[in-house]
């Protein structure tokens, strides 16, 4: 049975966390849990202080949420969606929604089935934002979109950072965080691998591009090398190894490199031969 285990992290603001894993690492109940869709049975979830089980009215005042697959009434103009939202939230902005519809080139007048899925999204946050969220939560906002949307996307999260809101943003899109992420948090199989800075994270390896007979074959390295190896991907050229930082100093015979934050994600879940 899959099930969280000792996951704990934390986001200051303004900062945009990316929250990565591959599919089924537990990103999904991590999110849902911050919502309370899920309840976990142990540990505590705080926002500001407060613990989310006894003060979930006031802490969602503050939150918003925004992902890339909407659920609203897709036949429904989105004045009239707006119009529903904002009963939930007393301290709902109108001036504020506005400028996000100004901001977001949205026509309030449109139906969602009129609005492509970039522009989707954009609703998605002028709704999450025009409550004065603190604390944005993105799922997968960008999933679907062209590149020149996904870059418009990116640009609108730094700005809203700036304003003073802090961002969980969970994707797959990994060069997106390369783009716009302060931090990361990394979970594997239910547990957080990491959470700090993404500077700081990306330093923590190194990239060992393996020679041509070595690329045949991992057991062409010594043992002591092999030891230090947390996974080996392959491409048209060569295997590549990824490795502790620390440990570069045993391969100083091969080609040693600092790895972009996909090549670490997707070599730490790859096997080691």
């Amino acid at each position: 049975m899959f099930r969280l285990e000792n996951v704990s992290f934390s986001i200051d603001k303004p900062e945009i966390m990316g929250f990565i894993g591959r599919n089924g690492a537990g990103k999904t109940t991590t999110l849902k849990s911050l919502l309370n869709l899920v309840h976990p049975t142990s540990g505590t979830i705080t926002f500001w202080d407060m613990n989310l089980s006894s003060h979930e009215t006031q802490i969602k005042q503050r939150v918003g949420y925004a992902a890339g697959q909407t659920s609203y009434y897709q036949r429904k103009k989105i004045c009239e969606i707006a119009d529903i939202t904002k009963i939930f939230y007393p301290n709902w902005d109108d001036e504020q929604y506005r400028r996000y519809l100004d901001q977001f080139a949205l026509d309030e007048n449109k139906k969602l089935t009129e609005l492509s899925e970039g522009m989707k999204v954009k609703f998605s946050l002028a709704l999450a934002l025009s409550h004065h969220a603190e604390l944005l939560i993105l799922d997968e906002p960008t999933s679907g979109l062209d590149p020149v949307s996904r870059e418009e996307l990116l640009e609108q999260f730094m700005d809203i950072a700036d304003e003073g809101t802090a961002i969980l943003f969970s994707t797959h899109i990994i060069s997106d965080l390369e783009k716009c992420a302060d931090g990361i948090t990394y979970i594997q199989n239910g547990k957080i691998l990491a959470s700090e800075g993404l500077t700081t994270f990306r330093d923590r390896y190194r990239l060992v591009e393996l020679n041509n007979e070595a690329s045949e074959k991992i057991d062409t390295l010594s043992e002591a090398q092999r030891n230090k190896v947390l996974g080996i991907r392959r491409n048209r050229k060569c295997r590549t190894a990824l490795i502790n930082k620390d440990d570069a100093s045993l391969f100083n015979s091969l080609p040693v490199s600092a790895p972009d934050l996909e090549a670490i994600m997707s070599h730490l879940e790859a096997d080691k031969k």
